[in-house]
């Protein structure tokens, strides 16, 4: 495992321990060379879950982009990780869990859309807004005015 500080090759394990109910392997490493910890996750490799974009590309699923998209969202809103953590790990299994191996991009972000409602409207919002492509402030009214409804 590379070291993220000095990008030696060579470190040793101090500490293992399962996450997410066994899902993941947490470990903390120790660089053989510069003596830094930092802290690796090990997961079981699945079967790759291609997204459709929406000007008819196609890319591996990114967990991570995910994340930052919803952390964007989030910014400046009081919003643990560890929700939004929850939130992508959902979005991942329910990908994995469907005999699709291809889904489309808006797909995956009505899913972001639906775990958004519930941690944070204001996160919600704003995802929605990039997402759905508000073109006006009609649209973005249309949008409030569709939460206050569902309350």
């Amino acid at each position: 495992m590379k070291c993220p500080y000095c990008s030696y090759e060579e470190s040793k394990v101090i500490d293992s321990r399962p996450t997410d109910e066994g899902e993941r392997i947490r470990r903390r490493r120790e660089c053989l060379k510069c003596g830094k910890r930092f802290t690796t996750y090990e997961i079981i490799e699945t079967v790759p879950v291609i997204v459709i974009k929406k000007d008819g590309s196609r890319e591996a699923f990114d967990r991570d982009k995910l994340l930052r998209g919803l952390l964007r969202a989030c910014e400046k809103r009081p919003v643990p990780l560890n929700l939004l953590e929850e939130a992508v790990d959902d979005i991942q299994n329910t990908l994995q869990n469907t005999l699709d191996r291809e889904v489309s991009s808006s797909r995956i972000g009505e899913y972001a859309m639906e775990k958004l409602k519930s941690i944070d409207e204001v996160a919600y919002v704003r995802f929605a807004s990039v997402y759905r492509q508000f073109k006006d402030i009609n649209t973005f009214m249309e949008e409030l005015t569709r939460i206050m409804k569902n309350k």
